[in-house]
């Protein structure tokens, strides 16, 4: 469910470079970051599938993205295992709006990816419902990332990134002032899990992806909680390539869950989401 296509088949990073490096010292991995043919084919000797993304952060990084129209193509060609979602900036007003319409119908992607501290939004303000009612529309779900971040970590000032803006809390009234609109809120949302678990509980109309750190870190409460009341709702993410789904699988296997629920965590769930 969260796989980031971070260099393009130009070789532009997504990212600053300080922001890569960071990233990298973070989640204690190096070398080059694969590109969308390369996670395609690794992922298809696993026999898995992947939901690819960028995040398109250009107004308040001030570096250009890589290209949603890109991946989707992309996506296109290895469409036995790669599921494209798109990113707009959300400070572009009507322009991210009518690039998300065009990326939905025109290029085929299935659902939009959003980094709330990257991109610099609270996303609980109202200037964007705009943007959140047209994805409401376009009948696609929507992934926010939650919780701490590796990127920015260890800089000075963090690079400006602002931890904030992506408590789960936050996801609150946009749940439920577009009932229709499905949230992924994602990765386990250290500090704010017990928010991001009440939000879920709440809220039919939001989810949790597990991307984004080893599952034997994960709280105890957001394992108790999948393995009973959000067990219909809790989806599988790596972060790959910051954490490969390999690694992630390895600790998932430790875990102390039912065995139905660990089928509807690694597949039924989001067969279910995508309408697979």
């Amino acid at each position: 469910m969260h796989v980031h296509i971070e260099v393009d088949d130009h070789g532009h990073n997504a990212l600053p470079s300080p922001l890569v490096e960071a990233a990298s010292k973070y989640f204690k991995t190096s070398g080059p970051r694969p590109d969308l043919n390369a996670i395609a084919d690794m992922y298809r000797e696993r026999k898995m599938a992947a939901v690819v993304f960028t995040v398109d952060a250009s107004s308040h990084l001030g570096h250009p993205p890589n290209s949603s129209e890109e991946i989707a193509r992309g996506a296109a060609e290895n469409n036995d295992v790669l599921i494209p979602f798109g990113s707009v900036d959300p400070h572009h007003g009507t322009k991210a709006i009518s690039r998300a319409v065009r990326l939905a119908e025109d290029y085929g992607v299935r659902g939009f990816k959003f980094h709330p501290s990257v991109q610099n939004f609270d996303p609980s303000d109202t200037t964007f419902y705009p943007l959140y009612e047209a994805l409401q529309t376009l009948n696609l779900p929507v992934i926010f990332h939650t919780g701490q971040t590796g990127i920015g970590s260890g800089l000075p000032g963090g690079f400006g990134i602002k931890l904030g803006l992506s408590n789960p809390i936050l996801l609150d009234p946009v749940a439920a002032d577009f009932p229709q609109l499905q949230i992924i809120m994602a990765h386990p949302s250290v500090p704010w899990q017990e928010e991001a678990l009440a939000v879920a509980t709440h809220k039919k109309n939001v989810w949790i992806d597990l991307s984004g750190w080893s599952p034997k870190y994960f709280p105890e409460s957001l394992v108790r909680q999948a393995n009973s009341l959000l067990q219909d709702k809790v989806l599988f993410g790596s972060d790959f390539p910051l954490i490969t789904p390999d690694r992630w699988m390895k600790d998932f296997a430790l875990l102390d869950l039912h065995d139905e629920v660990r089928h509807k965590i690694l597949k039924s769930n989001a067969i279910r989401l995508l309408g697979l």
